[in-house]
């Protein structure tokens, strides 16, 4: 099969790569608005990018309307927010906080998720989250205009809250505890319960 993207709708080469980029890393993106209403939505186009400076990156795609979605509108605001991760015990919750409501509806209110204050930015994190990011905005690249072009949001992590529940013996964090899961095409997740070994060569 060859597809060529320039000439697909861009609904279809979507539907493409998110079922064949997988599996995708979820942010749980939490984030303030200039009056104080906090938001929580999933984003599973998300990886870190450095670590000096200590650097992520998450993409929220537009609407079906071609508009930003409200964490962009609300960074733009407040160019602060929170990574939280999404562990198995937390995919039922992280999907409901998919749901579209109204502008200023908190998905932590509606949806019952407790909320825990962060340290050095005003968007609360996930109180429940094993490992949540605190950011600070570096940078907004749009990329394309109208329905599912994107805004890639870069920002500069200040710091990270790890549970003592999920570090191992060592003192770091523990595949096995932390039990995160990944996005995949459609429905579709996946959960790193699986894992192996392969030594890196000699570089």
């Amino acid at each position: 099969m060859f597809l060529d993207f320039t000439k697909l709708p861009a609904r279809d080469v979507y539907a493409w790569m998110a079922a064949t980029i997988y599996p995708r890393p979820i942010a749980w993106v939490s984030t303030i608005s200039a009056d104080g209403k906090a938001n929580l939505a999933p984003f599973s186009f998300f990886q870190g990018i450095t670590s000096n400076p200590p650097t992520l990156l998450f993409v929220p795609v537009n609407n079906r309307t071609g508009e930003k979605k409200d964490t962009v509108k609300n960074i733009e605001q407040v160019p602060e927010f929170v990574v939280n991760v999404v562990p198995y015990a937390l995919a039922e919750q992280m999907n409901a906080t998919a749901a579209l409501l109204p502008y200023g509806e908190s998905e932590f209110e509606k949806f019952g998720i407790e909320a825990a204050p962060s340290q050095k930015i005003r968007p609360p994190r996930v109180a429940a989250s094993p490992v949540a990011f605190e950011c600070t905005l570096r940078s907004i690249v749009p990329v394309g205009e109208g329905p599912l072009a994107a805004n890639v949001v870069f920002g500069n992590i200040q710091c990270v809250h790890v549970s003592d529940a999920v570090l191992g013996s060592d003192g770091k964090a523990d595949p096995a505890k932390l039990d995160l899961i990944g996005r995949m095409g459609g429905e579709l997740y996946a959960r790193t319960t699986e894992r192996f070994i392969i030594k890196r060569p000699d570089r």
